[in-house]
């Protein structure tokens, strides 16, 4: 049987989600408690992979064994396994052949600057003193809709098959001192998501005009794009799946 497991963490203390050589992964945390809480051998398969210090507020991963699961009971034995910084939003029966990443039909990533000091969220945001025209980002960030390719934004070294992701929203929204970029899409590529806000941040800050995002896009050139911002800001917000995945 095969079970999805609704997840959400703190990225700071982690090399990302993938399992690598020395060093310490959620993807690794995961697995091992899995592996305590069942008494056998487990592999997970995540929805994607987040970079290191990025957060997630729900991603998705699957694993099978042929234990019934009481799922409420469960979450909480493996909540009580895991460290402070990961949690088990919920476990669920899916498919046979549901998974994680291939079925999942569009995610959303959030990013958050403080335009003030704050000590409750700086660990989770960057901190901008500059003041920024939100109105000329976000007139950048609807641009991004026109387009399919953006290898201009994706990280150098990458083994992707293609650069093409259909972003659906992509929107900066003020929150008190917080300014929060919402984007939507169908796949990101790595690094994307935060090389995206950096070139926004140059709109924001008037080194280039919104209209020099289309440029920048044609380009497929990462050295065209801003610089990536800082990762505690940026957290895997959502995945959505069909429900007839569901059991």
């Amino acid at each position: 049987m095969r079970f999805f497991i609704n997840l959400a963490y703190n990225g700071s203390a982690y090399h990302g989600w993938q399992i690598q050589p020395n060093a310490t992964s959620v993807q690794q945390i995961l697995e091992d408690k899995l592996q305590i809480a069942l008494q056998e051998t487990i592999s997970v398969v995540g929805a994607g992979r987040t970079d290191a210090g990025v957060h997630a507020k729900q991603l998705y991963a699957h694993f099978d064994t042929e234990q019934t699961l009481n799922l409420q009971e469960f979450a909480f034995k493996v909540n009580k396994l895991l460290p402070k910084d990961i949690a088990v939003n919920a476990v669920e029966k899916v498919q046979p052949n549901a998974h994680a990443r291939f079925d999942a039909s569009a995610r959303t990533y959030k990013y958050f600057i403080n335009t003030a000091k704050n000590p409750f969220t700086t660990d989770f945001a960057y901190y901008k003193k500059n003041l920024l025209d939100v109105a000329a980002m976000n007139q950048a960030a609807k641009i991004l809709l026109d387009y399919k390719d953006f290898k201009c934004f994706s990280k150098s070294r990458t083994d992707v098959k293609t650069y093409n992701c259909s972003i659906q929203f992509a929107q900066w929204e003020k929150q008190d001192t917080q300014l929060v970029f919402c984007i939507k899409a169908d796949r990101f590529l790595r690094n994307m998501v935060r090389a995206i806000v950096g070139t926004l941040l140059q709109v924001g800050e008037k080194k280039i005009s919104p209209t020099d995002m289309h440029t920048i896009i044609k380009s497929r050139d990462r050295g065209k794009a801003g610089t990536s911002v800082a990762a505690k800001g940026l957290f895997l917000w959502e995945i959505e799946y069909p429900k007839t995945i569901f059991s």
